[in-house]
């Protein structure tokens, strides 16, 4: 199959072959929007780089030979180990569980066929990072296991087995699109670019479409988000996935200056900020119904936001709802959501939300 060529201009990470040869094994990948991986294909081998350092050679022929430097993983791999909810959802989205023989745990977990997978042993709890057993990792005999750097680590007892390891670094990115790209990296991985590439394009249709109906909108309406814990607010920054993804619903955040990840504040910074915003997102694992008067119940202060006044606050329960679980590869559902939201008139009538609500 030949592989996609430079017809548009190219972007970091756009797929691009040596000497215009295409491999006849690989379906095309295009990375448009994720910034954490880059593909090349050259002479039947695939070229893939994580981050600055990590480099891998994918190859369907064990004696293909692949440039120094690179680590070579024989695909598709038929079995793995992921580490977050993050990376279980690539594979949800790709029906592919059964590739899955490993997780750390399931705490939160809505998936029914991993519950299931889980409870009949086709697939292991291997523990929390920073203490894995080491005899359930074996026992799952992963080809490679997809590691999440940001962690707690413990990696190393692992990559010492003999196991290659694989950075996914979806959780880094800043652009809801380009965390949901990743889904194409783990396609190349288990063979499923072509459903990848058809799946990404969905998704970045309906997220471009309803994206570009709300920045037509009349009016924009001003947002704030999180909660005080142990006497500090972790206040996202400007830069950070979760105002991308309010800028492109028609709203702005108000940290919109902040280029940083985030920054914990005391209260009173935080009011200064945020007390007039029209909205307030709250996404939190409360154990029953969350209420106004439970949001009330955690800090007093609560209640002297505009937000909180009008009912306005935007919210979702993590014991509910699969955020962690899928939300990844449906950010044009989460996008739908705060635009039912902040520009109703957009949405279809009756439109029913699966992540974000507004607080009754």
């Amino acid at each position: 199959m030949a592989v996609l060529l430079g017809a548009c201009s190219m972007k970091q990470g756009t797929t691009a072959t040596d000497d215009g040869a295409g491999s006849d094994s690989l379906s095309a990948i295009e990375v448009k929007f994720a910034t954490g991986f880059t593909v090349r294909d050259s002479a039947g081998v695939r070229l893939v780089t994580v981050g600055k350092n990590d480099r891998f050679a994918l190859v369907t022929d064990d004696a293909a030979a692949v440039p120094a430097g690179y680590t070579k993983v024989k695909v598709p791999i038929r079995r793995t180990i992921v580490m977050t909810m993050l990376q279980l959802s690539n594979f949800t989205a790709l029906d592919a569980h059964d590739v899955v023989k490993g997780i750390t745990g399931t705490k939160n977990l809505f998936n029914k066929d991993i519950r299931q997978r889980v409870d009949d042993g086709r697939i292991v709890k291997i523990g929390m990072e920073g203490e894995f057993d080491p005899e359930l990792i074996m026992a799952a005999a992963p080809d490679v296991i997809f590691i999440s750097p940001f962690k707690r680590g413990g990696y190393q007892a692992i990559s010492e087995s003999g196991i290659t390891l694989v950075p996914h670094l979806g959780y880094k990115e800043l652009d809801p699109l380009g965390q949901a790209e990743w889904v194409k990296f783990v396609g190349m991985f288990i063979g499923k670019e072509h459903e990848a590439n058809a799946l990404f394009a969905g998704i970045e249709q309906r997220y471009t479409r309803l994206k570009d109906a709300a920045d037509s909108a009349a009016t924009r309406p001003t947002v704030f988000s999180g909660e005080m814990h142990y006497g500090t607010w972790h206040a996202v920054g400007g830069k950070n996935y979760l105002a991308q993804i309010f800028r492109d619903a028609g709203a702005d955040y108000v940290i919109h200056d902040d280029e940083t990840a985030g920054e914990n504040l005391e209260f009173e910074k935080m009011y200064a900020t945020a007390a007039n915003a029209d909205y307030w997102r709250i996404l939190n694992s409360y154990p029953g119904d969350f209420s106004y008067d439970a949001l009330k119940a955690s800090e007093p202060r609560n209640e002297l936001f505009r937000a909180f006044k009008e009912r306005k606050v935007i919210y979702c329960n993590m014991k509910q709802t699969p955020y962690y679980e899928s939300s990844p590869v449906e950010p044009d559902v989460l996008l739908k959501d705060l635009v039912a939201i902040f520009h109703p008139e957009l949405v279809e009538a009756g439109y029913q939300p699966k992540y974000y609500r507004l607080l009754k």
